[in-house]
């Protein structure tokens, strides 16, 4: 959706109290009062400029047209007064004439995951940023001064809302190198480049390079609910968190255990086995082995301090 042009002062709808602080510092303008004036309404705005050309539709004027009229507005604004009707009416009719700059812009970013309505909201602000500081007397194109004003917006918006962690700029910024380097590395090589060789082009310690690519694992997060695609035989990624397994801590000391009993005399090894696989009680195991029951539990006791203390001394 384009901004409206309207006298509500509209405000930028995406971007949160950020966008909207911004719009209403941009060169001592509100940002979403600078698109809020429909001049060709006269329910809106009722006021003629001597020697302004006549604007069209601004869907029917062509880039050459537009570029032509805005020279012409962006010297007529120079000789108005900040926050008079007249240079209002200028201002919005340079945005609404500009604004095309705004959508080419954004066509960079529609692989990004913000919709591209939001990504144009943003835009305008830059666009209303370079109408603010243009100066006619530089002999630049407004175009080629109001691009980079107009990206470097939009890239902010994404540098500080897309991340799903937060990450120092270094950080951010390092992602991007990586990314580039990755690419045309993996062009020449026909491969994956390595850490080592990405830290050569880049220039870079190894470390650095590792702790980029960790970065770049912050800038989008899975929901552990989302559900799979449908030739994706496994569930949810909920469903694929491992967990702790506390028999795990029985086999470690079992495998401890194996090599001290093995040292253990037939007969106590036949008591432990009778008692802790077998299930027996020590009178049972007595009249096993013709014993008494009291000898048994002498046995027993001292076949476990055995253990015990192996167990002691290997940790």
């Amino acid at each position: 959706m384009t901004p409206r042009l309207g006298p509500d002062q509209e405000q930028v709808r995406r971007g949160g109290d950020r966008a909207r602080w911004e719009a209403q510092d941009t060169e001592g303008h509100g940002a979403a009062a600078s698109v809020g004036l429909d001049h060709r309404d006269p329910g809106h705005f009722d006021l003629e400029l001597e020697g302004l050309p006549e604007i069209p539709p601004y869907d029917e004027i062509g880039p050459v047209d537009a570029r032509a009229l805005s020279k012409t507005l962006f010297a007529r604004l120079q000789s108005l007064e900040e926050g008079t009707g007249e240079y209002s009416y200028v201002r919005n009719t340079l945005v609404e004439l500009n604004l095309a700059l705004v959508k080419f812009a954004a066509t960079r970013f529609r692989s990004r995951s913000e919709p591209m309505e939001d990504i144009i909201q943003v835009g305008t602000i830059g666009l209303i940023k370079a109408i603010d500081r243009f100066e006619l007397a530089r002999g630049v194109e407004f175009p080629t001064f109001a691009m980079p004003t107009i990206v470097g917006e939009i890239k902010r918006f994404f540098r500080d809302t897309s991340w799903s962690v937060r990450v120092p700029r270094r950080l951010q910024e390092l992602r991007l190198d990586l990314a580039k380097a990755g690419d045309e590395l993996a062009q020449q090589l026909d491969r994956t480049p390595t850490v080592r060789e990405l830290a050569e082009r880049l220039d870079l310690p190894e470390h650095e390079v590792i702790e980029g690519m960790a970065a770049s694992n912050a800038y989008t997060a899975s929901s552990l609910d989302a559900q799979p695609a449908e030739d994706d035989p496994e569930g949810a990624l909920a469903d694929r968190i491992g967990y702790d397994d506390h028999d795990l801590e029985g086999v470690e000391y079992v495998e401890s255990l194996r090599p001290l009993i093995a040292k253990l005399p037939a007969r106590d090894r036949t008591i432990l086995s009778l008692r802790f696989v077998g299930n027996l009680t020590q009178s049972e195991i007595g009249e096993e082995l013709g014993i008494s029951q009291m000898h048994v539990s002498r046995l027993l006791s001292r076949t476990l301090a055995r253990l015990r203390r192996g167990l002691m001394v290997e940790e």
